[in-house]
This record gives C-alpha cells, structure tokens and sequence, in this order.
C-alpha cells in the first residue's frame, strides 16, 4: 500500500504547490527570505511572519494551507503555539513543519507528538524543505476525499471532515494520530512496520523511529477507549488494524 501511494505515476499529474498558501514564521529575515524565494520559485503563496503576534493577526481572517513554525519565537513558543493551533478547530487539519535550530532528540519527539507533520533542523536545504512540503500537502490532498471507514459497530472515520467517533462520541486526535488510525484502518490486519509508519508519515529522523511511532500509538489508543483494542502489536514487527 505505501508503494502505491507515493509512486511517481500517481503523484505525476498533482502539482501541491498551486494556489497553496505557507504560513512562515520566523524572526531570522534571512531565513524568511530564504524560504520564501525558494517557495515562490515552485508556485507557493508565502505569508510571512517574524513573531506569533503577526501569525496570529493574519489568522483572524486568513487560512494557510500549510505552517512553517520556528521554535524559537521572541513572543512565544513555537510547542505552545502548534498546541494552539491542533486544539483549533479552525486549524486544526493544518499541516505544521517545524524548522528550528534545536536538535535535540527530545524536542523532537515532543513535536511530532503534539501533532506537528515533520521537523526540519536548521542549517537546512531548500530544495529538501520545499520537498518535504509538497509530501506533507500531497498526503493532505488524499486525506480530504469524501470518504468515511467503520471498524466494527463503534469507531467510525470521517475522512474529509477528520472526524472520528467512538460508539457515536467524538474523538479529539492530533493530525499525525489521525493519519496513522487512516493508514491501519485502510487495510485491516496489515502488519505495518515502524519504519513504514515513519515514511508515510513524511519523517525523516529515523534515530528517534521506535520512540516516536510508540508513543503516538499509545497516545491513539488511550484516545480511542474501547476502540484502542483494535491497534495491535506483533511484537518485533509493528502494529496492526484488526477487529
């Protein structure tokens, strides 16, 4: 399933980067314009910002369709204000690359588990950072189809609307915990390896792969209640939908 989704024959013909918006936030004017020559190059939109301040103006009547968040903000932390955002329901389905000069390992696997998409390390390459946005908005593009998934008799998935339900309850899950419930729901009992999970959630810090991927399935199924039964755990493998 992974090979099909990011095949070269099926991404061929979908060009992310048209009439998409990127929200920057940064206080380094060198990053920011870094970022935004080379995002303009490949037909982005930019927006941006040198503070939360800023940010948080333009979103009282504005909508990116992606963010690129420094951690390091002089008004604010860059943790904090992803946490907003995922809380959001206005935000919340907005995709969030961090870019921060902070390396360490913790960091980041508070920002993947607060629902950030990806996290890139300064210094970076351009051409990697607008790569990995257009994987980030080519994952979206999928996820937005007017689908709905069931597992059994009580947990169903609105996939447009990101909406999951336990017995009729509404379900509040980050972005990457929604992605990861749609990739093991799509094929019920497929054994999906970490590694597998970590791909096609778009990261690249493999050090940090185990971890990661563990603690967003815990915190899925603590979520989830009844339903988290169906997550299971082929020890040595990976996880796996199953009724």
């Amino acid at each position: 399933m992974l090979d099909e989704i990011n095949t070269p024959e099926n991404l061929q013909n979908f060009n992310p980067s048209i009439s998409k918006t990127v929200a920057v936030v940064d206080d380094e004017p060198d990053i920011k314009e870094l970022i935004s020559i080379n995002l303009a190059k490949s037909g982005f939109k930019v927006k941006a910002f040198d503070d939360a301040a800023g940010l948080f103006k333009y979103l009282k009547t504005n909508k990116p369709d992606l963010f690129i968040l420094d951690l390091m903000l002089p008004d604010a932390d860059g943790f904090e204000i992803c946490k907003f955002l995922k809380k959001d329901d206005k935000f919340s389905n907005i995709p969030i690359i961090m870019l921060t000069a902070r390396t360490d390992e913790m960091d980041k696997v508070l920002g993947l588990e607060i629902g950030a998409d990806d996290y890139v390390t300064k210094p970076f390459s351009p051409r990697e950072l607008t790569a990995r946005i257009k994987a980030v908005l080519r994952r979206e593009d999928k996820i937005t189809k007017s689908t709905k998934l069931n597992v059994g008799d009580i947990l169903s998935i609105d996939l447009q609307k990101y909406d999951v339900s336990v017995e009729g309850n509404r379900v509040e899950l980050t972005s990457t915990e929604f992605k990861i419930l749609k990739l093991l729901t799509e094929r019920k009992g497929w054994v999906y390896s970490r590694e597998q999970i970590l791909d096609y959630l778009g990261s690249h810090d493999k050090g940090i792969l185990d971890r990661t991927i563990d603690v967003h399935i815990k915190n899925l199924r603590e979520k989830l209640g009844s339903a988290g039964k169906f997550i299971k755990n082929i020890r040595g493998v990976g996880y796996k939908l199953e009724i």
